[in-house]
């Protein structure tokens, strides 16, 4: 992998992880994270995926349809079991975490396996924020999630893409991108954009979802 341009870390520190049953990081990145972490909930089998990777989580949280009885019994303790189907795992324990205050949350392991899984969980950023006042950001082994409301000045670097996935804004606008935003119609036209700075300032009336990469292009 060629070296991050901008290393400042997007992350809080020793943050509040909750580590997904989606592909397991193999970007020094999100395993630094990963390993830095300040509170580790994993959903369901992930909690094994977890213990396989030498880490000890905090709480497994998940309804158990993919963690085998004999390690829901082994890990009892932290095992907690959330039946109902409303959410999905990862909702479960982003309400496990917030009801004990952590609100800056990284997502980890949320992507990479079935697609459907993976768009749900990128949109679930949004709602997050917007209905449950979390700060979350979603990192992967190519960059980085992260939802906002408002005004944003984000730290970048020139060359870096970005992209902004737009959640009904009728105002949109951008400083220190390679090509102007603008109140996107569908998602897919707030793709694919650059940052031309060390900095970029988005402007919105609404819900959006930024994406950037560790790489320049």
């Amino acid at each position: 992998m060629k070296d991050m341009i901008n290393h400042e870390p997007f992350w809080p520190d020793h943050p509040t992880v909750i580590l997904a049953n989606g592909s397991y990081p193999t970007n020094d990145i999100p395993l630094e994270i990963l390993n830095g972490h300040g509170y580790l909930c994993c959903c369901d089998r992930a909690g094994l995926t977890a213990i396989e990777h030498g880490l000890k989580p905090d709480a497994i949280v998940g309804d158990g349809d993919s963690m085998p009885l004999s390690g829901q019994q082994a890990l009892s303790g932290i095992f907690h079991r959330v039946d109902e189907q409303e959410y999905n795992d990862l909702t479960k324990a982003t309400r496990f975490v917030l009801a004990q205050g952590r609100k800056q949350i990284v997502y980890l392991g949320a992507t990479g396996l079935r697609e459907d899984h993976t768009i749900a969980n990128i949109a679930l950023m949004a709602t997050y924020r917007h209905e449950m006042g979390v700060e979350p950001i979603m990192a992967t082994d190519y960059g980085w999630f992260s939802a906002h409301e408002g005004n944003h000045v984000f730290k970048a670097f020139p060359g870096q893409q970005v992209s902004i996935l737009s959640f009904g804004c009728h105002k949109l606008s951008s400083k220190g991108l390679k090509w102007d935003a603008y109140p996107y119609d569908t998602l897919w036209q707030g793709a694919l954009n650059e940052a031309v700075a060390p900095t970029f300032e988005i402007d919105a009336d609404g819900l959006y979802i930024i994406y950037q990469t560790y790489e320049a292009k």
